[in-house]
């Protein structure tokens, strides 16, 4: 596992690269975070330049934010759980409809110490990347993420920005 200044400084680099990709394109992305706790926020807005091209973050902790903030269905969360594919697609495509950006990112994950309750380990993640127009084909990861709870919120940032990097870079 890296260390906590290689983890930042990965995260870091990766939201540079993405600020730059996005005001190359004059394209504007948002982010719907759970896990991450506004950490994909701050670490965009952390680049100079930011402004022209990220839109916002909701950060929408709690299932109910998810459904009150996004529109995310009860029936998606009692089903799949807050931590699943179906609710961080939608989250996604939720993002995208919201904040009218033309790409969005969502994560949803466990970082621990505890679980939730469910059979899913800590460190669990699921990420979701998708584009304007193109929601139907959101990009959707799961990940396994080590360390301690920062560690956990830490990688799953820098793999979201990663993700939705990607998805613009093959655009």
């Amino acid at each position: 596992m890296d260390s906590d200044e290689e983890l930042i400084a990965g995260l870091r680099n990766a939201a540079e690269h993405l600020v730059r990709l996005l005001a190359d394109r004059s394209l504007y992305l948002a982010a719907s975070e759970s896990c991450t706790g506004g950490l994909i926020a701050d670490a965009l807005t952390r680049v100079s330049g930011a402004s022209s091209c990220f839109w916002g973050s909701f950060v929408c902790y709690t299932s109910l934010a998810k459904i009150q903030m996004l529109g995310v269905g009860e029936n998606t969360l009692n089903t799949y759980g807050a931590v699943s594919n179906e609710t961080v697609r939608e989250m996604a495509v939720k993002t995208l409809e919201k904040s009218g950006a033309g790409a969005a990112v969502s994560v949803v994950g466990l970082a621990g110490p505890d679980g939730d309750g469910s059979p899913l380990p800590v460190g669990t993640v699921w990420i979701a990347a998708a584009l304007a127009g193109a929601a139907k084909t959101a990009v959707v990861k799961e990940f396994y993420f080590t360390g301690s709870r920062n560690d956990v919120r830490t990688q799953a940032a820098r793999e979201a920005i990663i993700q939705i990097t990607e998805l613009l870079e093959k655009k």
